[in-house]
């Protein structure tokens, strides 16, 4: 964790230290003034600082997280170049502004004490408002930079908790630094943590859409560079320098390099040391007796008031609520509340005020066609339903678990153009990719029966290294029928189980098939151990050859499958929940694209009629799941999950998760309807 921590760390020593000093000597002013009655002001300037950089962490974070995957690529990057520019200037105002910044601020709060209490709050809030800011930011890119990873907020907090005791031992006399040499020191390993920033911020701009060049690579050694080593993911997390860069990240990193730090070198050298001038402290007076108000007032007012501000930003960016009409749901009062709406996107809300859990569908009466769906509503509650409204005649279905499919009243919308319905789906319909996918599945399993032949003679003879590459490729077979897993019954336990949930976890008597085989293979089990379970495994493969013809295969599955394959890899695979040692959940990955490849293949008719702009989405989406993982594999050599380098590893979960969004409406558009 401290290779994510330590640029945090730096950030929140040096801004803290920076604020702190700024604190100490305005508090130190202020008591050689005799003014210790205006403290109060000090701090409220503080703490309104304090919340204002608070809140604008908060609008960062929350408003991110409720964009697209890309978007928040896009908006990332933008920060982190920012954030850059930020660092850059900081860095480069301290080491000129270090020797003169006590003399500074106290003229500053010399002419504060004669204009009032709200000029000294403004000077405190100004002098401490920027390092704020400048700190939320720099938090915000590295904390997003590390994923989950709680090592950025703990540097920062050690970081700040470091600066406060420095701080309170300058004022009270205790510590001497050279603040001078500090910050210089501290600015040079700055501008080399900025310039991986920049280098990673471009990244996701590239990610994003905005920069081009995402495939063009400077830097590929993935294939042999151990991501998970210990030196790896400290350069990864210190220096944001990853095994894989692009043309741009490259170049972009050594010209910030070779400029900056060679101004910042040169500034260090040609400026000559000066000795500041004693000036004569000139005591204020004491200012008027003002109005007495209470003191909770102000500071109150300073942390409410960017709270207030920052939760009103984030509202703005969430999704609008749903719109006026809520809609019942249920068998005596289906379509009740629903009126004639106005040509546009719509949002209701189906409240089920019946008994029982229901499905719901806004359809054209005349031909059943669906505009949207929701199900699974449960009694009681309430939820949104979008759909877009044009021109036509519209009503609700409610079907009602265990009941009868109730229709509303139609009602009519005038203009608008003519609207999209999705045309409904009937068995027949998919009877034609059903068989096409069922003759896949078959010729699949086929080449597993001979596959898992060749394992257990290989294991038999003693071949421990061979079997261990022909039951990498008997596996991606199977984890190729994804789509037919449902039909498999007790065999895809047998043949694919897992030890979680067993009694004895690997070492139980009912832990079977690949992944048994796999544990052994990788950990040291002789032939003599494993002959027995590799034996099973192909009399078990077989057993499902003979009997998948005649398996119940609901048609309706398919269109189920294209979405809860991928699912299933994002949950499973990509964590790399299921290895039992050979380090090739990104192998069983891209078997499980290509079976989703596969079965989107067969459904492409069905597809391309109802929702033509679907497939090409979703095609451009494998394209870069696809690369990702092309990247990761060398040879027969796959790289584990837990090696991957971090970046990349985000990048892998985050276009997945972006093409299962994409493959989401697919179950909807093909679904069998229920009639009335």
């Amino acid at each position: 964790m401290w290779d994510d921590a330590f640029p945090s760390f730096l950030i929140g020593l040096r801004e803290g230290l920076e604020a702190g000093l700024i604190v100490s000597i305005l508090v130190a002013t202020l008591v050689r003034a005799e003014a210790r009655s205006r403290l109060p002001q000090v701090w409220t300037g503080v703490l309104a600082a304090v919340a204002v950089a608070m809140s604008f962490g908060a609008v960062l974070t929350f408003t991110a997280a409720s964009m697209p995957q890309t978007a928040q690529e896009a908006f990332g990057g933008t920060l982190s170049v920012i954030a850059v520019a930020f660092v850059t200037a900081m860095v480069f105002w301290m080491r000129r502004s270090a020797r003169g910044l006590s003399g500074e601020l106290k003229e500053k709060v010399t002419g504060a004490l004669a204009m009032g209490s709200g000029v000294l709050i403004l000077t405190s809030f100004l002098a401490v408002g920027r390092e704020g800011l400048e700190t939320a930011l720099f938090l915000w890119t590295t904390a997003r930079a590390a994923g989950e990873s709680a090592g950025p907020m703990t540097g920062a907090a050690i970081g700040l908790v470091l600066a406060t005791g420095l701080c309170w031992g300058l004022y009270r006399r205790v510590l001497k630094i050279n603040l001078t040499k500090f910050f210089t020191a501290t600015g040079a390993v700055l501008i080399v943590i900025a310039a991986g920033v920049l280098g990673y911020g471009l990244r996701d701009l590239q990610e994003g859409g905005v920069l081009p060049g995402k495939t063009a690579y400077a830097v590929d050694l993935a294939s042999s560079v151990d991501a998970g080593s210990w030196y790896s993911t400290l350069i990864q997390g210190v220096l944001n320098l990853t095994p894989t860069m692009t043309w741009l990240q490259v170049l972009a990193y050594v010209a910030y390099l070779a400029v900056v730090m060679t101004l910042f070198v040169r500034g260090v050298r040609t400026t000559a040391p000066k000795r500041a001038k004693e000036r004569r402290e000139r005591e204020p007076k004491a200012g008027r007796p003002q109005r007495r108000r209470p003191v909770w007032v102000v500071p109150a007012a300073v942390v409410a008031v960017p709270a207030v501000i920052a939760g009103f930003v984030v509202a703005l960016s969430r999704p609008k609520p749903a719109g006026d009409q809520t809609v019942a749901v249920s068998e005596t009062e289906c379509g009740k509340g629903f009126t004639a709406p106005k040509p546009g996107r719509q949002t209701f809300q189906m409240q089920n005020t019946g008994s029982k859990t229901s499905e719901v569908y806004l359809i054209d009466p005349s031909t059943s066609a669906v505009y949207g769906e929701i199900e699974g509503l449960a009694p009681g509650t309430t939820r949104d339903l979008v759909a877009t409204v044009a021109g036509g005649t519209y009503a609700w279905r409610c079907v009602p678990t265990g009941g009868k499919a109730v229709t509303s009243k139609p009602v009519t919308v005038s203009g608008g153009g003519a609207s999209k319905p999705v045309v409904p789906v009937s068995e027949q319909d998919l009877a034609g990719p059903l068989t096409a996918y069922k003759a896949y599945v078959g010729q699949g399993l086929a080449t597993l029966v001979g596959q898992t032949r060749t394992l257990a003679d290989d294991i038999r003879g003693n071949h421990l290294d061979k079997a261990r590459t022909d039951w990498l490729t008997a596996h991606l077979t199977y984890s190729s029928l994804g789509a037919a897993y449902g039909t498999f019954e007790d065999f895809d336990k047998k043949i694919n189980g897992r030890a979680d949930g067993l009694a004895d976890g690997v070492n139980d008597k009912d832990f079977s098939g690949f992944h048994r085989i796999e544990y052994g293979l990788w950990h040291g089990q002789s032939a003599k151990d494993l002959t027995g379970p590799a034996q099973q495994l192909a009399t078990d493969s077989a057993g499902l050859q003979k009997a998948f013809p005649t398996q119940d295969f609901d048609p309706g599955d398919l269109p189920l499958r294209a979405h809860e394959i991928l699912e299933n890899t994002l949950q499973f695979e990509l964590t790399g929940d299921t290895d039992e040692g050979s380090g090739t959940n990104l192998a069983t990955a891209d078997a499980n694209l290509s079976g989703t490849r596969e079965l989107l293949t067969v459904l492409k008719p069905l597809l391309t009629s109802r929702a033509p702009k679907v497939l090409p989405t979703v095609d451009a989406d494998i394209a870069r799941v696809q690369k990702l993982l092309d990247a990761a594999h060398d040879g027969g050599h796959w790289t584990p999950v837990d090696r991957l380098a971090q970046t990349d590893r985000q990048h892998l979960n985050g276009a997945t998760g972006q093409l299962l969004e994409d493959l989401a409406p697919i179950p909807d558009l093909l679904e069998i309807r229920k009639s009335a």
